[in-house]
């Protein structure tokens, strides 16, 4: 088989051309938000995001709604109760936010368990991208949209209260309402990017090309465009052996991200593992 046969073979499936898709779509926008998650310091917030939307899912099946509508309520939902438990003044924002996420996901495994159904909701868990569906695919593409255009609109804001949050206030703008912007944005991104991977895997690509791009690049610019370039390249590659090696898919895309964060820590110019070890080498000649 040539390398042009084993590219174009996949295409003639129309399951792998949604699965490419969807691939494609939710790592560039999960990867356009990483690169604020990253700078923050919200990477567990991406985790517990995640993992909150299980029993909205499943809920929303019951109520025979689209699977995304509960995903988004649940989402937010969890971002309001972490913040509500933070408000107590008792509890830390890391404890705040692992009391919630563990809570609403147990929640979820348990509807799972004795929700009759005719779909398997473990899909949500681990992943079905090669089970997508035309009308998954539009809501997905739908809500990856609303992200970027709002993340690129209030970039400015965003990278703000990223670095210095006093010059929002500045200009007039408030550090709490930028910070619900992002957390909304987060909420939303994670709805797309469940559709790829699950809801276990959904924190990888929250965090991974925005950590990548970090060590390509200081400026927030750059990182925007290298983050999301890396993960749609990953995506593909992770979709393309796992249809040749017959390996979980999402798994596979998550893998293919952390070998390309391997990488970047190796290779990294002035900040990989390589260059840090040839300066010393210069230093003590």
């Amino acid at each position: 088989m040539t390398f042009l046969e084993l590219i174009l073979d996949p295409l003639s499936h129309e399951f792998m051309v949604r699965a490419l898709a969807v691939i494609s779509v939710s790592s560039a926008v999960s990867a356009l938000l990483s690169c604020w998650l990253v700078l923050v310091g919200w990477s567990l917030m991406g985790d517990a995001v995640s993992h909150a939307v299980l029993p909205g899912v499943v809920l929303a099946y019951i109520l025979g709604l689209p699977f995304a509508v509960g995903a988004v309520v649940f989402a937010l939902g969890a971002v309001v109760l972490v913040a509500a438990v933070r408000a107590t003044g008792r509890t830390k924002e890391d404890a705040a936010i692992g009391i919630v996420f563990t809570t609403l996901f147990a929640l979820g495994l348990v509807l799972v368990s004795v929700t009759p159904s005719q779909t398997d909701l473990m899909h949500v868990v681990f992943g079905n991208v090669l089970g997508v569906s035309r009308s998954e695919l539009v809501q997905v593409a739908a809500l990856a949209a609303v992200v970027v255009v709002v993340a690129l609109a209030r970039r400015h804001d965003l990278t703000a209260f990223a670095f210095d949050p006093v010059q929002l206030r500045v200009l007039g703008r408030s550090p709490g309402r930028v910070g619900a912007l992002l957390l909304v944005l987060l909420a939303l991104t994670a709805v797309t990017a469940i559709q790829s991977v699950g809801v276990v895997l959904v924190v990888a690509m929250l965090v991974i090309p925005g950590a990548t791009a970090h060590l390509l690049s200081d400026r927030l610019v750059r990182m925007l465009v290298v983050a999301p370039a890396v993960a749609v390249v990953c995506g593909v590659v992770g979709v393309y052996v796992s249809y040749y090696a017959d390996l979980a898919t999402g798994a596979t895309v998550v893998l293919a991200q952390g070998a390309a964060y391997l990488l970047a820590v190796l290779l990294a110019p002035g900040r990989g593992v390589l260059s840090r070890a040839r300066r010393r080498a210069r230093t003590a000649t």
